[in-house]
């Protein structure tokens, strides 16, 4: 097994310890994840990797487009299998999986086709359906024409709750993750996000899930979080004050997510 896929990854915290996979949200890279990892590091072995065309992952050999349209074919559970390609390297049989957006619903596909291997799972601030395909086979076409630069004066009013916070250093380092993301790896996640749509898997999903809202998310509103916790058998809800990368309030997210963990257990098979 390689990590040709997903080569750009980390792991924090004991080798024996409960893997427990970060997924992170379209055009960011795994330092979304920057102020979690020691928390959880305390009690997990942490795997946080970068998306293709993300971070330090490239993205090639995704698929390309394949009509006029400029649409090309990578889906979700592409995106997924590299995901579970990645944990199988490491050696790990069952892992918790948590993540944001994109990093959530590929939590979401893999917890429904493999049941057996998701310990538990966290959803933040994501969706089992991201909406009709036009907008992102629009953005999709933009980032091949201009590259996600084009994207940076639009992108502080969807991923924060409030102005400011782009301006802060932690704003300022996801704003340029996606400045440096390559045209071709975000547009091809974008064409997976275009025709993404698990609703009708939701009820497979059998692993100890938490959805987490975003009550300032204009990217993907609460009534997105509620299709989810009542699509999937006894999953819970809970609400942060945050927008959609949910990076205003960490305590409070790390509060719901670290009693998530610890009433899920921390019995799965070390990676």
């Amino acid at each position: 097994m390689t990590t040709a896929m997903l080569p750009h990854h980390s792991l924090d915290g004991r080798a024996d310890a409960p893997l427990l996979v970060l997924g992170p949200s379209l055009g960011t890279s795994m330092t979304v994840w920057d102020p979690y990892v020691a928390n959880f590091a305390q009690h997990f072995r942490v795997l946080r990797y970068d998306l293709p065309g993300h971070g330090g992952t490239p993205s090639a050999p995704l698929a390309g487009p394949q009509d006029g349209s400029g649409a090309g074919r990578t889906t979700v559970a592409d995106l997924a299998s590299h995901v579970l390609d990645l944990v199988d390297h490491h050696g790990a049989e069952r892992f918790h999986y948590i993540g944001i957006s994109l990093g959530g619903v590929l939590g979401a596909c893999l917890a429904s086709r493999h049941p057996q291997r998701v310990a538990s799972l966290a959803l933040v601030c994501s969706s089992a359906h991201f909406g009709p395909p036009e907008p992102w086979q629009e953005r999709a076409a933009l980032v091949r024409r201009e590259g996600t630069a084009a994207l940076i004066k639009a992108m502080p009013d969807r991923w924060f709750a409030h102005a400011g916070t782009a301006d802060t250093s932690f704003g300022k380092d996801l704003l340029r993750s996606l400045a440096a993301a390559e045209s071709h790896g975000y547009a091809a996640c974008c064409d997976a996000l275009a025709t993404c749509d698990l609703r009708a898997s939701l009820a497979g999903i059998t692993a100890p899930t938490l959805v987490v809202g975003g009550s300032h998310d204009t990217a993907t509103p609460l009534h997105h979080a509620r299709e989810l916790a009542e699509g999937i058998p006894g999953a819970t809800l809970r609400t942060v004050a945050a927008g959609h990368l949910a990076v205003e309030d960490p305590e409070a997210l790390s509060r719901v997510l670290n009693s998530h963990l610890h009433a899920a257990g921390t019995n799965s098979t070390p990676a």
